[in-house]
C-alpha cells in the first residue's frame, strides 16, 4: 500500500492576496489556479522542491469559515517549512518583511524560528540537525 496527504487546506480571505504572499515572500510555485465557479477557485501551492504534498488555498465561503481565518488550529503552530539551509531562508524572509514571532533558536532537531503568515497562521522554518 502507498498513501500520502496530497493537500492541505488553509482558509484565504482572497485568492491574489494568498497567491501573491505564497509565491512571492514564501517563494512557493503556483501548481494550479483553476476556476470552479464564479466565487471558487482550486488553488494549490507548495514550496520550491516538494514533490507530494501541496496547500489548498481555500477562499473563505461563510461566516464560520471566515471567523477560523489565522486561526485553525487554535493558536498553536500550524505548519512546518523544512529548509537545507535555514540562514539563507531566514535572512530572505526577514528582507521581504515577514513576521517572525520568536526568534531563530537551536534545539536538539535543529535549527527554528517561528513566523506568521499573511493571515496570521503560526508557522515553524527548521533546518534539521545533521
Amino acid at each position: 500500500m502507498n498513501q500520502f496527504i496530497a493537500h492541505i487546506t488553509l482558509l484565504v480571505s482572497d485568492y491574489y492576496d494568498a497567491i501573491k504572499f505564497y509565491t512571492e515572500i514564501l517563494n512557493f510555485d503556483l501548481i494550479e489556479d483553476t476556476t470552479i465557479n464564479e466565487t471558487k477557485r482550486w488553488v494549490l501551492v507548495r514550496p520550491k522542491g516538494a514533490v507530494e504534498c501541496c496547500l489548498l488555498l481555500a477562499k473563505a465561503a461563510n461566516v464560520e469559515q471566515n471567523s477560523r481565518i489565522g486561526d485553525q488550529t487554535g493558536g498553536r503552530v500550524h505548519l512546518f517549512l523544512y529548509t537545507d539551509n535555514f540562514w539563507r531562508d531566514y535572512h530572505q524572509m526577514v528582507l521581504k518583511g515577514l513576521n517572525f514571532v520568536r526568534p531563530p533558536k537551536t534545539e536538539s532537531y535543529g535549527t527554528v524560528a517561528v513566523f506568521k503568515d499573511l493571515y496570521d497562521n503560526l508557522w515553524d522554518l527548521i533546518e534539521r540537525s545533521s
